[in-house]
C-alpha cells in the first residue's frame, strides 16, 4: 500500500506494511488536527498516479494538484479553468444521481468523486480560488471570468449534496458566507450563487445577521423580480426562528425560561427589522405576489404539474431548467433535422408553457412565506400598514379564481398536515401558504376588513342597523379605496372552496383557520351574520357530524371555527337546534365534542359563556324561546355536565405538560369557575372537585394539581399583555375579573371558602412544592 512519509514516522522496508499513515488516514487526521499534509498538491505526482488506479481516484488528484498549479496569484485563470471542466463534469453525475434517486444519505462509497475532491483539498482550493479578488491590495479589484465563478459555485453545491460535513465545514466560514452575497450582484452567477448559499444558511449554527452583507439595500434594490423572488427562498431561513418541532408541542415552562434567557430581540427578529428598513422592498414582494400569469389550457395540464414537481424540488433548480430550456431552443433552428425532430418531441414542446405556471407558483410561495412571517413579527402593525397600503388583498382576490384556486380538483393528492415545510407539489405549498397569510392578516386586526368589497362592507353596516347595533369602530374606519374589487371579496371566495373540499382534505384546516381568525377579537354580531347567511353554520356541522371526517386537526379547526361563529348569537343557535334535530345527531356532535377536549375546549367555553348571557337576556322573547328549545343549551345548563367538563379539562394537563395548544383548557375551566363565582357558587364547584377526587380514590390530586397549574397562570399571563387582551376580548370577562379570580382560588386562608386550600385535607396538601422553578 502506498503511504504517506514523514520524518516523524520513519517507514521502511518491510515495515511499510503495517503503517498505519496512509494516504486517506493522513489526510481525514489532517482535516481534524490542522497538522501534517492538507491537500494533494503536496504530494509527489507519480505517488498518485501509482495509487489512483487501485483507490479508484479517478484521476480527481491529479486534476486537483494541476488546477492547484495553475491557479496561483496573477496567474491566467483559463488553464485552471479548463482542468476544473473536466473535474466538474466527473462530479455532476453523481449530483444528479442523488437529486433523482430521493436524496440518500451522502456516504463515501455512494459518491466517490465527490468524497475524493474533498478529501485532497478540493472544496478549499475552490473557496481560496473565487475569494482571491478580496485579498488583493490593489484598488481596482481583478474580475474573474464568470463562467470559472459558476463552475467553481456549481462544483461546491455538488459536494454539499454527495459529501457529508461540506456544507456544515463552509457555514462556519463566515467571511466566505458573506463574500457569496457579494457575487449575486452578477446576473450571470446569480442562480449558482443563490443555490449554494441556501445550502449552507441551512445547516449554519448560529444564524446570519442581514445587517453585516455588505450593502444589502443596494444588493436588494439591484435585483429584477425573477432574482428578488428567488432570495426570497434564502431570507425566509434569516427571518424565521429556529425550527425545534412544532411550537404547539414545546411547553410554556421550557418557553417561558427561554424568553427569560433571551429577553433581547432574536437574530431572526432584528433581520426582520433589517429587511423592513430597505426601500421599497415590500411594495416589491407585494408586486411580486399579485401580478397575473398566463393561464394555461388543456386537459393534461394537471398532469403535468405532476409529472414534474416529484423532482423539482425549488425555484431555482427550475430557472435553471428554464433557462437551458431557452438555450436549447434556440440552438434547435440551427441543428440537424434528427435533432430538431427531438427538440420538438411532445416532452419539449409541453415543457416550457407549464414550467412557467409552475415556475410563477414556486416564486409566489417564497413571497408569501416572507410576507407570513413578516406579519407574526414583532413590527407586525408596520407591516399591516404597508401591505394595505400596497394592496396586497385585493391583488390576491383577482388571482383566486385563476391561479390560486383553479376550478379543476387534484383528486390524486395525498393528504398533508399542517406542517408548512412538508414535501408537497408547488400547488399545494402555494395554497397552504395563501391560507396561512389570510390567517396572519385577519388575526386580530382592524385590516381584516379589506377582505371584503365594497357590496359586502354595506352589507355588514346593513346588518348592524337591522339589529339597532353600532357599527365596529373598525369597520367605519377602513378605507374603501384598499377592498376588494369585483362581485366577491375574498373571504366569499374562501367559503365558496372551503364548502367543495373533501371531508379530509388538508385544505379544510387551514380554510377553517383563516376564516375564524376573521372572528376573532372582541365579537361582532354583524361578522358572524354575515358567515351565517352564506351558510357557514350548517357547512361546518356537516363536516363534525355527517361527513365521516376523522382528522383530529381538520375537527379541532371546525370546533374553533364554530365557537367564534355560535358566540353570544342567539340566531346561531336557533339554526344549530334546526340542523341537528334529532337525538342521533346530537349524540354524534356530543360524541365528537367528547372524544378529545383538548381539540373542542373553545367550543365548550362558548357554550358555557353564551348560554351564561342569554340567561340573563330572558325579557327578550326570542332568546327564552331558543333557550327553551335548543338541545346545546339545555345540556349545557344542567350542572352535572358543566362539572363533568370541568373535572376531565383539569384532569388532562398539567404545569409540565402545558402548551400553547392545551392551555385554553386551563382557560376554558377558568371560565366555568369565573361564571360560578359571579352567581356566589363557587364554593359548590369546588367541593364538587373534592367528591371527585375521593370517589375516584385519589383525594387531593386534583385540586393540587389545579393549584399549581394557576400559579403558572399568574406568571404566565401577568407578563404578557397580548395573551390577557386575548383573554378579555374572547370571554368578554375584564381581565381584572380574570386575575381577581385566580387570586381567590390561590388564598392561603384555609377558613375561605372560595380558595383551593380549604377542600384538600391537611395529609395530602402539596402546595408548598415549587414546580415552576427553571
Amino acid at each position: 500500500m502506498a503511504t504517506l512519509l514523514g520524518s516523524d514516522s520513519p517507514c521502511t522496508g518491510g515495515k511499510r506494511r503495517n503503517c498505519n499513515s496512509n494516504i486517506v488516514t493522513r489526510f481525514t487526521a489532517s482535516k481534524i488536527t490542522g497538522q501534517s499534509f492538507s491537500r494533494g498538491t503536496q504530494l509527489p505526482g507519480g505517488l498518485l498516479q501509482e495509487r489512483d488506479k487501485r483507490a479508484k481516484w479517478n484521476g480527481i488528484p491529479t486534476l486537483l494538484q494541476k488546477l492547484y498549479e495553475s491557479s496561483h496569484p496573477n496567474s491566467d485563470l483559463s488553464h485552471a479553468h479548463s482542468f476544473l471542466k473536466v473535474l466538474s463534469s466527473q462530479l455532476s453525475m453523481e449530483a444528479m444521481s442523488f437529486v433523482t434517486e430521493d436524496r440518500k444519505t451522502a456516504q463515501e462509497s455512494t459518491f466517490p468523486n465527490t468524497y475524493t475532491f474533498d478529501l485532497f483539498g478540493g472544496v478549499d482550493l475552490l473557496v481560496e480560488i473565487l475569494m482571491r479578488p478580496t485579498l488583493t491590495m490593489q484598488k481596482k479589484k481583478p474580475k474573474m471570468n464568470d463562467d470559472l465563478v459558476k463552475d467553481c459555485l456549481s462544483v461546491l453545491y455538488n459536494c454539499c449534496i454527495c459529501t457529508e460535513g461540506v456544507t456544515k465545514s463552509l457555514a462556519a466560514r463566515d467571511d466566505f458566507v458573506l463574500f457569496l452575497f457579494t457575487l449575486m450582484t452578477n446576473k450571470k452567477t446569480f442562480l449558482q450563487t443563490a443555490t449554494l448559499i441556501e445550502d449552507i444558511l441551512g445547516v449554519k449554527k448560529e444564524m446570519i445577521q442581514l445587517e453585516g452583507i455588505p450593502n444589502l439595500s443596494g444588493l436588494v434594490q439591484s435585483f429584477d423580480q425573477q432574482q428578488l423572488a428567488n432570495f426570497c427562498r434564502i431570507l425566509s431561513v434569516t427571518i424565521s426562528e429556529p425550527d425545534v418541532g412544532n411550537d404547539d408541542k414545546h411547553t410554556l415552562l421550557a418557553k417561558n425560561a427561554q424568553q427569560k434567557r433571551n429577553a433581547s430581540p432574536s437574530r431572526a427578529e432584528v433581520n426582520q427589522v433589517t429587511l423592513l428598513n430597505i426601500p421599497g422592498f415590500i411594495e416589491r414582494l407585494c408586486k411580486l405576489a399579485t401580478r397575473k400569469v398566463s393561464e394555461a389550457t388543456g386537459a393534461n395540464f394537471l398532469q403535468e404539474l405532476e409529472d414534474w414537481y416529484t423532482w423539482l424540488d425549488n425555484a431555482l433548480v427550475l430557472d435553471a431548467l428554464m433557462q437551458m430550456a431557452t438555450e436549447e431552443a434556440e440552438q434547435s433552428s440551427t441543428e440537424s433535422s434528427d435533432e430538431s425532430s427531438l427538440a420538438t418531441s411532445p416532452l419539449r414542446h409541453r415543457l416550457p408553457q407549464s414550467m412557467k405556471i409552475v415556475h410563477e407558483i414556486m416564486y409566489k410561495v417564497e413571497v408569501l412565506y416572507v410576507l407570513c412571517v413578516l406579519l407574526m413579527g414583532r413590527q407586525r402593525n408596520q407591516v399591516h400598514k404597508m401591505l394595505a397600503e400596497f394592496r396586497l388583498i385585493p391583488g390576491l382576490n383577482n388571482l383566486f379564481d385563476k391561479l390560486i384556486w383553479r376550478k379543476y380538483t387534484a383528486s390524486n393528492h395525498v393528504v398533508h398536515g399542517q406542517n408548512e415545510n412538508c414535501d408537497c407539489s408547488p400547488e399545494i405549498s402555494f395554497k397552504i401558504q395563501f391560507l396561512r397569510l389570510l390567517q396572519s392578516f385577519s388575526d386580530h386586526h382592524e385590516n381584516k376588513y379589506l377582505l371584503l368589497n365594497s357590496q359586502e362592507l354595506n352589507e355588514l353596516s346593513a346588518i348592524s342597523m337591522k339589529a339597532n347595533i353600532p357599527e365596529v369602530e373598525a369597520l367605519v374606519n377602513t378605507d374603501r379605496s384598499l377592498v376588494c374589487d369585483g362581485k366577491k371579496g375574498l373571504l366569499t371566495r374562501l367559503l365558496a372552496v372551503m364548502k367543495r373540499e373533501p371531508p379530509d382534505s388538508s385544505f379544510r384546516f387551514w380554510q377553517a383557520r383563516a376564516v375564524e381568525s376573521f372572528l376573532r377579537g372582541a365579537t361582532s354580531y354583524a361578522d358572524q351574520m354575515f358567515l351565517l347567511k352564506r351558510g357557514l353554520l350548517e357547512h361546518i356541522l356537516f363536516c363534525i357530524i355527517d361527513s365521516g371526517c376523522t382528522s383530529r386537526d381538520v375537527l379541532q379547526s371546525y370546533f374553533d371555527l364554530l365557537g367564534e361563529l355560535m358566540k353570544f348569537n342567539i340566531d346561531a343557535f336557533k339554526r344549530f337546534n334546526k340542523y341537528v334535530n334529532t337525538p342521533e345527531k346530537f349524540q354524534t356532535f356530543l360524541t365528537q365534542i367528547n372524544s378529545s377536549l383538548v381539540d373542542s375546549n373553545m367550543l365548550v367555553r362558548c357554550i358555557v359563556l353564551s348560554l351564561d348571557r342569554f340567561e340573563s337576556q330572558t325579557e327578550d322573547v326570542k332568546v327564552v324561546e331558543v333557550l327553551s328549545e335548543c338541545c346545546l343549551l339545555s345540556y349545557m345548563a344542567r350542572v352535572e355536565n358543566r362539572l363533568s367538563f370541568l373535572f376531565r379539562l383539569i384532569n388532562i394537563i398539567n404545569v409540565q405538560t402545558l402548551t400553547q395548544e392545551n392551555v385554553s383548557c386551563l382557560n376554558t375551566s377558568l371560565v366555568i369557575l369565573m361564571l360560578a363565582r359571579r352567581k356566589a357558587k363557587l364554593p359548590f364547584y369546588l367541593n364538587a372537585l373534592r367528591e371527585k377526587e375521593y370517589a375516584e380514590k385519589y383525594p387531593g390530586c386534583l385540586l393540587n394539581n389545579f393549584h399549581n397549574l394557576l400559579r403558572f397562570w399568574q406568571r404566565h399571563y401577568l407578563n404578557k399583555d397580548k395573551d390577557s387582551t386575548c383573554l378579555e376580548n374572547s370571554s368578554c370577562i375584564p381581565f381584572s375579573y380574570w386575575k381577581e379570580t385566580v387570586s381567590v382560588l390561590l388564598g392561603s386562608d384555609r377558613t375561605s371558602l372560595c380558595a383551593i386550600a380549604s377542600y384538600i385535607d391537611e395529609p395530602f396538601m402539596d402546595l408548598d412544592r415549587d414546580l415552576l422553578e427553571d
